[in-house]
């Protein structure tokens, strides 16, 4: 600190002028920042005495004890009092964190801002905000802790762009950042020394690109450590980032998870003598519905069931407005990678008190169903019960039994359990032939990790009768809740799955045109037409191109207030009931039913309006899609790590997209999705044909087309990124007409000599000549 001089001859005298430490508490205390004007007022400082507070200022400001900005001066390192800041992440009571836009590094760590929702009135109705937000924020300091403020948001300005995740690489002088996204892959960026934050090499970490430059990489600083990628976790913990998952409960919401007691009897019916039994996957955690059958007594229904399907009640212990309901919404539904469950609700719920454990005594909502022998459902009701498991049994380990290999425990529910389920099936089976659902046929891949968390396998897992079997017994169950809350008048959430749109038709059409299918142009849109298409290509070569073609048509499945049917299962009316730990809008349809049929005073309140309803399917349909997403990068990023060590190795695999920069591959063995460069195919100009889903040789017509059966080499696979770019070895198909034949007898022969230049007016690409031998 730079200590005061004595006054010179003609100086102003000093003695009536505050201490610095006076001036710095005074500027300290201040709601804005000040100046000059403001300090000579608050200490009556006047006439000639200015000049010696303007030199004290002086020597405060170069002390760094003060700073200079628009507003005037304010404290070093202090916030004024309206800041654009960059919302970052929650604390654990769920309060949204965020940082300003700009800090300098030599006033320390950034302050954190703990914003506060938006107060009612004029701006009650704007948008949210939330995670990666770039906001306008009033804020105040905490009078208790130090280098933190409250906020209020005046002002979403909108995405915070400069913010990236990616992999921290330590060097001698700063570092480096490895971006984790496809589209930046190779952008790497700058750390000078002092801005590394506390990251360590191979880190995860949030950066803000402070400055970019015509040549070279931009330069950056990191903000936040995310996490170790030398952890298990690691590749999840990057989608989980990148899209802004919630994953971590807060402590308000486990302190009500914690505090929850178990449901008792009252009010419910007492089902525990029934014999309800799950049927999940082997390694499944929480149990939430359970289901059974038995023969219709009923002489009036000859040969027909009663079906019942048992789930978890949810709304006995998330109450809406709770901590727990709130976060609930947030998350929307539970996310599933490979190595890890976000889930929706914390274990106390999810695996606990909800799951529909065996032997143990479990709140549950169910509907009975009375169906006929054709599988048509007569009626159905809706109760609240307290159940208790007979056995969890695996989807192999039912479907073993029904095959004639008992075990210990389906030796005892053969003929009292499993066989009626099954003949229940096989009538719902019927009617649902009859209905004519979308019959898409792809295979569903699934990662398997070893014991280090590294991708040990990718399997296909068998489709059984037992899957099947539960998932006749959900859609009807749904369909059951979407009827009764219709005929109540009880506003809902449906999901809705739109018919598809003419664009996407188009679009198929052509595909199909171009493997010899017409499609009608006539006529109101059915599943049928679908199947009938799918039917032709059964057991060709193009089924799976077809079904994927098919399956890119259609429209995206959402939750809505408003019903507007479910054109995949060819049903009037469709809501999701079946799975409440899980999915947000599970929970909503049981506390509508709960009001509804009168099943107790924890339903739906009759104040929630149709367009509250709308906004909340808006928000959970968002949180599907991202982590829908999440869950694919995942494992895009898992098989690019396992594939890593197999740089030059030689795949089969089918062309799954076509776009004017190359080829996408989706690889036989492992599913996985990767990139030809359009500059790496072929030793001639390639054309974009748009309604061909193709390239085509400009000088040989050889084409390469969605669906085509290849040949390719990994040549790069960058694990965090989830990215694999390859090598096309096959030919392409040649050309039909005059001219065909000559590349197919002569696939390595390339023109010689100068090629012609592309003419502007047309979409075209030079390709590099392929090394001989391939």
């Amino acid at each position: 600190m730079r200590k005061r001089r004595a006054a010179e001859p003609g100086e102003p005298h000093e003695a009536a002028l505050p201490t610095r430490e006076q001036i710095l508490a005074f500027i300290a205390g201040a709601q804005e920042k000040v100046g000059k004007r403001e300090i000579a007022q608050a200490f009556g400082i006047k006439g000639s005495d200015r000049i010696g507070l303007k030199r004290i200022l002086k020597e405060i400001e170069e002390d760094g004890l003060i700073e200079r900005g628009r507003g005037g001066l304010g404290k070093a390192g202090r916030l004024p009092s309206v800041v654009v800041a960059d919302i970052r992440s929650r604390d654990r009571d769920g309060e949204f964190l965020a940082f300003p836009a700009e800090w300098d590094a030599a006033h320390g760590k950034p302050p954190v801002i703990v914003v506060s929702p938006p107060r009612g009135g004029r701006g009650a109705h704007r948008p949210a905000p939330g995670i990666g937000d770039r906001a306008l924020i009033r804020v105040e300091p905490d009078p208790e802790r130090e280098n933190r403020y409250a906020g209020r948001v005046v002002k979403v300005i909108g995405k915070n762009k400069a913010a990236v995740i990616g992999v921290f690489r330590a060097g001698a002088q700063g570092g480096r950042i490895l971006p984790v996204e496809k589209r930046s892959q190779g952008k790497e960026i700058l750390i000078p020394p002092g801005e590394e934050g506390e990251a360590r090499d191979g880190d995860l970490v949030s950066v803000s690109v402070e400055r970019e430059t015509r040549f070279g990489p931009p330069r950056g600083r990191v903000r936040e450590r995310l996490g170790s990628l030398g952890s298990e976790k690691a590749v999840s913990l990057i989608a989980l980032h990148l899209h802004h998952i919630p994953h971590v409960f807060s402590a308000a919401t486990l302190a009500e998870a914690d505090a929850v007691k178990p449901a008792t009897l009252r009010g419910r019916e007492d089902w525990r003598s029934e014999p309800l039994l799950t049927i999940d996957p082997p390694d499944a955690k929480d149990h939430d519905d359970a289901v059974m059958a038995s023969p219709d007594p009923d002489p009036e229904n000859p040969g027909g069931f009663v079906v019942t399907v048992a789930i978890a009640d949810v709304a006995a212990y998330v109450r809406p407005g709770s901590a727990l309901d709130r976060e609930a919404l947030e998350r929307g539904n539970s996310v599933y990678f490979p190595d890890r469950v976000v889930p929706m609700l914390p274990e106390r719920i999810s695996n606990d008190l909800c799951s529909l454990r065996e032997g143990e005594d479990r709140p549950a909502i169910a509907v009975r169903m009375v169906i006929a022998a054709d599988g048509t459902k007569r009626r159905h009701s809706f109760h609240r019960v307290t159940m208790r498991s007979r056995a969890k049994l695996s989807y192999a380990q039912a479907q073993a039994a029904i095959d004639g290999h008992l075990d210990e425990t389906t030796g005892q529910l053969l003929e009292p359990a499993l066989r009626p389920l099954w003949a229940a099936y096989a009538a719902l089976k019927a009617a649902r032939d009859r209905r004519g659902p979308l019959a898409l046929d792809l295979p569903e891949r699934k990662v398997l990790l070893g014991p280090d968390g590294a991708v040990d396998r990718v399997i296909v897992p068998e489709r059984l009768d037992a899957h099947r079997l539960i998932e006749e017994f959900m859609i009807q169950a749904n369909v059951a809740a979407a009827e009764t809350l219709e005929a109540a008048k009880q506003a809902l959430i449906y999901r809705v799955h739109d018919e598809p749109a003419l664009e996407k038709m188009r679009a198929l059409g052509e595909v199909l045109a171009s493997v010899g299918i017409k499609l009608p142009k006539e006529g109101a849109l059915r599943p049928a037409l679908f199947n009938r298409i799918l039917g032709t290509v059964a057991e060709t070569e193009h089924a799976t191109f077809i079904n994927e073609v098919v399956l890119r048509s259609q429209a995206q499945a959402v939750y809505a207030a408003e019903n507007l049917g479910h054109f995949g299962l060819n049903l009037r009316r469709y809501a999701h009931f079946t799975s409440p730990i899980r999915r947000y809008a599970d929970l909503v349809v049981h506390r509508a039913l709960i009001a509804a049929c009168g099943l107790g005073k924890d339903g739906l309140s009759p104040d929630v309006s149709a367009a509250e309803l709308a906004q909340i399917g808006e928000q959970i349909s968002g949180a599907e899609r991202r982590a829908m997403a999440a869950e694919r990068e995942t494992i895009d990023r898992l098989i690019a790590h396992h594939l890593a060590d197999r740089v030059g190795a030689v795949f089969n695999g089918q062309i799954a997209g076509v776009t004017r920069a190359g080829l996408f591959i989706k690889l036989d063995e492992t599913g996985a999705d990767g990139f030809v460069p359009i500059s790496t195919i072929g030793a001639e100009y390639f054309r974009h044909e748009e309604a061909r889903h193709a390239l085509v040789g400009e000088r040989s017509g050889e084409t390469f087309r969605l669906g085509d059966r290849v040949e390719v080499k990994l040549v790069e696979a960058a694990a965090v990124a989830g990215a694999l770019r390859f090598e096309i070895l096959s030919g392409g198909k040649p050309r039909s007409g005059k001219g065909a034949g000559k590349t197919a007898s002569m696939p390595n022969a390339r023109a010689k000599g100068p090629r012609p230049a592309p003419r502007p007016s047309e979409t075209r690409h030079r390709g590099s000549r392929r090394p001989k031998g391939r």
